[in-house]
């Protein structure tokens, strides 16, 4: 059962049972204990809806801008600093960073690369003696070996100390990074525009809710021994 639920059940209990038995002491603390209980689950209740007549209630459907403005500010001022893009593009403890570009370079077609070599041999000076061992169809068996030696050269070159070097130190300039920036600004923009205020409604409330009940519960026990202070002595 819901923490605030039952808190405020156990509440009225103790407070019709102190009605029913006549008993002043547990009619107090049952009356003190729902009135906080209630009063926390209300205030609970009115950060995700609108109540009619209860003016600051629903404020998170309310500010719903100023949400994605605060979260957009958070994602950019902590998460995407330049500081923190350059630490990303840098080696992780001194050790040369692996861009892992074999599976893209699996997926280039070189074949035109290889067209275009044939082209430059037959526009040179080797043309016609190609043309007269039969052409461009003498060279199609070296087609599939180019291509595999190219994705293997480029490979290679992509793990290189240097080449590494020079894309790092290309992508940590000013004017790279400050693009760089931009475009994730650009991204994050996008996706906040795709929130809806009810969608960020649900989302606070997954994250929250659960921890907010224990006000209800905090309010009833805390109501709770007020009304037994009250009580004792005489109020």
């Amino acid at each position: 059962m819901n923490k605030s639920l039952l808190t405020n059940l156990l509440a009225f209990v103790a407070f019709s049972a102190g009605m029913i038995a006549d008993d002043d002491t547990l009619l107090t603390i049952g009356l003190f204990a729902l009135s906080g209980a209630l009063t926390n689950w209300l205030a609970v209740h009115m950060l995700f809806e609108k109540v009619p007549g209860l003016y600051g209630s629903g404020v998170i459907p309310a500010r719903f801008e100023d949400f994605k403005r605060g979260i957009k500010s958070l994602m950019m001022e902590q998460f995407f600093t330049e500081e923190n893009i350059e630490r990303f593009l840098s080696a992780e403890n001194g050790r040369q960073p692996d861009l892992h570009l074999a599976p893209v370079i699996e997926k280039v077609d070189f074949s035109p690369t290889f067209d275009s070599l044939i082209e430059v041999i037959q526009n040179s000076s080797f043309g016609g003696m190609l043309a007269m061992v039969g052409g461009t169809e003498v060279l199609e068996p070296l087609r599939e070996p180019f291509v595999d030696k190219m994705k293997s050269s480029i490979e290679d070159m992509t793990r290189d100390e240097k080449f590494v070097t020079m894309l790092r130190d290309e992508l940590e300039s000013p004017d790279v990074m400050a693009e760089m920036r931009v475009k994730v600004e650009v991204i994050v923009q996008q996706r906040l525009d795709e929130l809806t205020p009810q969608l960020v409604k649900e989302i606070v409330q997954t994250m929250i809710r659960e921890h907010l009940g224990w006000l209800v519960v905090w309010g009833g026990v805390f109501g709770g021994v007020i009304g037994l202070i009250a009580s004792m002595l005489g109020i």
